[in-house]
């Protein structure tokens, strides 16, 4: 259950600035929480602090200036917070947290929101936190969707997964993320859900290209039925889980959201990919991270070592990294689906 206005606010660290970790402050702020929230841009604070919303993302959320402090110093932001949650691209993780330590972040429970992997690591958020911070599992956590962060600005009905080894603190956060218009459960597979989501950030891509490409729904929907085999090969090679339900909405919601999305921002990359775009040349377009660009290398490496049937990452990686044409890629993985 939320705290009761009786009680004292949890302090919260956020960080980040963009859509993503705006609409993650929204829904916070409906309850009883003190949020600390870092933003790297100097401009963008000042703006919060003298208008109340980000003028960068989600520009149209108005901001609870009595719950939100903005910081610019990252220390100064996490010092008094009890649950310290992430949510940059994960290309810029560990530029976001270098002024940190482990002294820094001791006692504290961290929360990843971030839907990708530390490239550099070829590790999920989880791991890399363990690795570089000393954070135990039970204070790992992990946000999962299905949850566009344009659909939290329009305060429409959203569903969220907190998945954590430690399941007093996955009940604890989900407390505090319920609201009106946001339902929130737990799950005790945080490595599962975040290669997952990882996963279907590269699916989505797929799907964009095909959608370039002028394939169509009929061809789409295979392709999505194909990926969540492929997912389940994957995951049970390298993430074993017995009671694992990938038709659980923090699996296949998060992944049919992904791939069908107009909000879909891996999906409008590969879209655009397919249409003939350079990978620069959609970068600079779009001006916001994909993060399926960055997973479907780390995901394709891992794979070395476990040597699973995965087609469509194979696909989409041979078009981004290989430079082979979508068209012929595409006609062979056509070719291999069922």
């Amino acid at each position: 259950m939320s705290a009761t206005l009786s009680q004292k606010p949890i302090a919260i660290a956020v960080i980040g600035g963009g859509s993503w970790a705006t609409a993650l402050v929204k829904i916070l702020s409906e309850n009883n929480v003190s949020i600390r929230w870092w933003l790297r841009s100097r401009e963008a604070i000042k703006h919060i602090k003298t208008h109340g919303n980000n003028p960068d993302y989600l520009s149209s959320v108005r901001l609870d200036l009595q719950k939100i402090s903005p910081y610019e110093n990252i220390i100064e932001a996490v010092q008094e917070a009890e649950f310290v949650l992430v949510a940059v691209p994960s290309a810029f993780l560990q530029d976001a947290l270098k002024p940190l330590n482990s002294t820094h972040l001791k006692g504290k429970k961290i929360v990843t929101a971030i839907k990708g992997m530390i490239a550099s690591h070829k590790a999920t958020i989880t791991d890399y936190m363990k690795t570089a911070y000393g954070t135990p599992d039970e204070d790992l956590l992990v946000v999962a969707g299905p949850c566009h962060a344009e659909e939290v600005a329009l305060e429409r009905q959203s569903y969220l997964t907190i998945s954590s080894t430690g399941s007093a603190n996955a009940e604890r956060f989900s407390g505090l993320i319920r609201n009106r218009y946001v339902r929130c459960a737990t799950n005790q597979d945080p490595s599962g859900t975040q290669y997952c989501f990882v996963l279907k950030n590269i699916v989505a891509l797929a799907c964009g290209i095909a959608k370039g490409l002028n394939y169509g729904d009929n061809f789409q929907s295979v392709l999505v039925s194909n990926a969540l085999q492929e997912i389940k090969r994957f995951l049970d090679a390298v993430s074993p889980f017995e009671n694992r339900d990938l038709s659980g909405s923090a699996y296949l919601g998060d992944l049919l959201v992904t791939a069908y999305s107009q909000f879909s921002r891996n999906r409008t990359f590969g879209s655009m990919i397919g249409r003939g775009y350079s990978v620069k040349s959609a970068q600079m377009e779009m001006n916001m991270i994909a993060e399926g660009y960055y997973a479907v290398k780390s995901i394709y490496e891992i794979n070395r070592d476990y040597g699973v049937s995965m087609p469509i990452t194979t696909a989409t990686y041979n078009i981004l990294y290989e430079k082979i044409a979508p068209l012929v890629e595409f006609k062979i993985l056509k070719d291999s689906m069922k």
